[in-house]
């Protein structure tokens, strides 16, 4: 199997099993939202919590040129761990949501 398509179904496989954990509060579902024809991966929170309305992206995942972009992290421990521990490179994985000239102190791939 080419990396794109192991990087896919890795981001699928996390992303699904934190889709699947139940909130205790509110009514609040979770949606896995795929396009793997734009390789983005989002998660999203969609629901009532009391009289507040709670609609966001928890967590938005591309793949741009072979490396995993992580744009928004919302995942209570991060999802990069667990993109590591499936097996994807550091080297791979950037944190987009640091500024470029933060990147290079992170351990992961710059761009």
């Amino acid at each position: 199997m080419d990396n794109l398509n192991l990087y896919r179904d890795i981001i699928e496989k996390i992303l699904q099993e934190h889709a699947n954990i139940p909130y205790a509060y509110g009514e609040i579902e979770e949606y896995l939202i795929i396009d793997k024809e734009r390789n983005h991966f989002l998660l999203l929170d969609v629901g009532w919590q009391q009289k507040r309305r709670v609609h966001g992206c928890i967590t938005h995942i591309q793949i741009i040129n072979g490396k995993i972009w992580v744009q928004r992290d919302g995942i209570e421990d991060g999802i990069t761990p667990e993109l590591v521990e499936a097996g994807i490179p550091k080297s791979d994985i950037v944190l987009g949501f640091h500024p470029p000239n933060v990147r290079h102190h992170t351990g992961y791939a710059i761009a």
